[in-house]
């Protein structure tokens, strides 16, 4: 497996690690906080754009021409 592609794996899952955590702080925060689940929306806006943007990509025919060009 090429250096590079291990880490952008890490840095990957690190992401999710850090995002995972992140939600889970919010999500606690408004059973305990009134009015902190205003702050679930920002990031249900987020994880929305992130799904239509890989939706995007991966069902983009323009994209596939280019992987029948040789290397």
């Amino acid at each position: 497996m090429p250096l590079d592609k291990l880490v952008l794996i890490l840095v990957i899952v690190i992401a999710a690690a850090g995002v995972t955590v992140w939600l889970g702080a919010l999500l606690l925060a408004s059973f305990q906080i009134p009015g902190a689940g205003l702050a679930l929306i920002p990031a249900a806006l987020v994880a929305y754009i992130v799904w239509r943007v890989i939706a995007d990509r991966l069902g983009n025919a323009e994209d596939d021409h280019y992987d029948e060009i040789e290397k």
